[in-house]
């Protein structure tokens, strides 16, 4: 998947996109948004990829949209507009409903989209000297494409301050609403990282893959027979499968899964 503004490296069955316009902190532009689409529907078709790490090149995550892109659509007409905004909010929903995990590594600026990745991911780890900012209001514009993930990530009555006011805010903040799992020193990141990416690959795939659908399912409630009705198939489904099979043998023959990567 050649393209100047993302890069792709496999490590067995982990792939890390790396957004690679550092001298622009990351920002988004459509053939940042394309590439990155592109991506993940790759990603998303490889049943050799079992995770996918986010991260940024340079000094930043990613600082939201690019403005010289901003004033190109500023100028462009309304239909024009809605176009584009649909092509962001496809990047967004294929990043949130990935049937494989995802680890969004973050350091230095996360603003508007940039917050919209890192909600979208199912892991965020960050640096002390993160930021962010949904900083749209500003510019007299909304976060709109974006707020379902990111009020999903700190809620309704957090969300209504920061969507509002624009602030910029930090890393211990971000951890506090739940927009980042974990905080670590800048020299401790790809450690933490590498952490967790070992607990994912650790757990069946399946079941690590059905992990968001079950969470998704289990937060839009409805009613609770119907709800206990679709838990209960679920589990049986996993518990029959061939994973679910190997998994619970593995347990009782204290060894490890099949699906477990060897050691480095």
């Amino acid at each position: 998947m050649p393209d100047s503004a993302l890069t792709q490296l496999d490590h067995g069955p982990v792939r890390t996109l790396r957004l690679q316009r550092p001298e622009l902190h990351n920002a988004f532009d459509a053939g940042l948004i394309a590439a990155l689409t592109r991506a993940l529907a790759e990603a998303a078709a490889d049943p050799a990829v079992r995770v996918v790490v986010l991260a940024g090149a340079g000094r930043s995550f990613s600082a939201g949209a690019d403005l010289q892109w901003m004033r190109a659509m500023a100028g462009a007409s309304e239909a024009e507009n809605q176009a584009d905004a649909l092509a962001l909010a496809r990047l967004m929903r294929s990043l949130n409903e990935l049937p494989k995990p995802t680890l969004a590594r973050v350091h230095g600026a996360a603003f508007g989209g940039g917050v919209g990745l890192v909600a979208c991911c199912d892991i965020a780890i960050g640096t002390p000297q993160a930021r962010f900012g949904l900083t749209e209001s500003r510019l007299g514009l909304l976060p709109a494409v974006i707020s379902p993930y990111v009020v999903e990530a700190i809620g309704a009555r957090q969300a209504r301050r920061w969507f509002a006011t624009a602030e910029t805010f930090g890393a211990d903040a971000a951890l506090a609403m739940g927009l980042l799992h974990e905080v670590v020193a800048d020299d401790e990141l790809d450690r933490a990282v590498d952490r967790q990416v070992r607990l994912l690959l650790e757990a069946g795939p399946l079941a690590a893959s059905s992990a968001k659908q079950l969470v998704r399912r289990a937060a839009r409630g409805g009613p609770g027979d119907a709800l206990d009705a679709d838990n209960a198939a679920l589990i049986a489904r996993l518990r029959v499968s061939a994973e679910g099979q190997e998994g619970l043998g593995a347990f009782l023959e204290k060894r490890r899964a099949a699906w477990v990567p060897a050691q480095d």
